[in-house]
């Protein structure tokens, strides 16, 4: 066990305000990560005031339940913030974190940006909610679990870990999987609210398959216009979750989605198998795991300079690496 699990549990115990802060754009995992604490507290500290702050959402986990009202700025004056599953300060979704009396950090990706004094962050796991699932099984005798907290908690470390596919899942990973599913969660319904798709949107994925292009050394990569997010009608999204339809193309190791955004600005989502990806991420405004990141590019230019950066990082994998598919 992590030594500062307990100094957070401590602090925990020493606040009667606790406020949850997530990254900007949550995700499955974030979103499930953040929830499930907020439950899983609540339950355990009825008498304290645990909130969760949250100035965007994730419509892909939205049946996870209602978020939070805005907080207005008094609520943050006397309390403890603890921020999951962002790795630096600047993609804290609230930037008022700065208001806390004291932060906690609780992540699983590369630790570039220590921005609060009490940290615990472990990046061999598959996701933040791994990470919470392990908080509360390290104090199961202290903290209370429910079939809410559980669905949250369980729903993002399937999203995040490519439904337990992923190098980062371990047979921890797998122990803590079944703690949640002891705890009554309806499987038939989270899959379904995860994976079945709307019509559109199985138009939209037969309409890109066909437009998916590969670059000299087998990088895969596909590019949603803001014409083709409106001739669908998807949300934002969608449109990033097409980055999945290129992750079985044989000899494609790095895959790539780029997403035009309403500001003109191209969202870039970064996909690998055996090769690390995220040096190049963090080369475009972005960052993340070794085989999945993100980034942003500001045009075409800057779209074509991400992907020859990238068929250089496979074709030198590919020489000097022998057994890759």
């Amino acid at each position: 066990m992590n030594a500062n699990m307990t100094l957070i549990l401590d602090k925990i115990k020493a606040y009667s305000n606790i406020i949850i802060f997530r990254h900007k754009r949550p995700d499955g995992d974030c979103t499930g990560a953040t929830k499930g604490l907020h439950q899983i507290l609540r339950l355990t500290y009825p008498e304290k005031s645990v909130l969760l702050s949250n100035t965007d959402f994730c419509e892909y986990v939205s049946f996870l339940g209602e978020e939070n009202s805005p907080l207005p700025d008094a609520a943050f004056a006397d309390a403890l913030g603890i921020v999951i599953d962002t790795a630096t300060a600047d993609r804290i979704s609230d930037q008022r974190f700065s208001l806390c009396r004291e932060l906690i950090k609780i992540d699983h990706h590369i630790n570039v940006d220590p921005y609060a004094p009490l940290e615990w962050v472990e990046e061999e796991r598959s996701s933040a909610c791994e990470m919470i699932a392990a908080f509360y099984d390290a104090f199961r005798d202290e903290l209370k679990m429910d079939e809410i907290a559980a669905t949250c908690i369980y729903t993002g470390m399937v999203t995040d870990s490519g439904r337990f596919r992923f190098r980062s899942v371990s047979g921890d990973t797998m122990r803590l999987a079944g703690m949640l599913l002891d705890c009554g969660i309806d499987t038939d319904r989270l899959y379904a609210n995860l994976y079945m798709k709307d019509f559109n949107a199985l138009q939209f994925q037969a309409y890109m398959l066909g437009r998916i292009k590969r670059t000299e050394n087998g990088v895969a990569y596909l590019h949603v216009t803001r014409a083709m997010q409106e001739k669908f009608a998807l949300s934002f999204e969608q449109a990033c979750a097409s980055v999945s339809y290129m992750d079985a193309i044989r000899g494609s190791l790095i895959w790539i989605a780029f997403i035009d955004c309403e500001d003109g600005s191209i969202r870039v989502r970064l996909r690998s198998r055996f090769v690390t990806v995220n040096e190049i991420a963090s080369k475009y405004h972005g960052g993340g795991h070794a085989c999945a990141s993100g980034a942003t590019v500001a045009n075409r230019a800057e779209m074509r300079r991400l992907l020859a950066d990238a068929d250089a990082r496979l074709g030198a994998f590919k020489q000097g690496t022998e057994g890759w598919l």
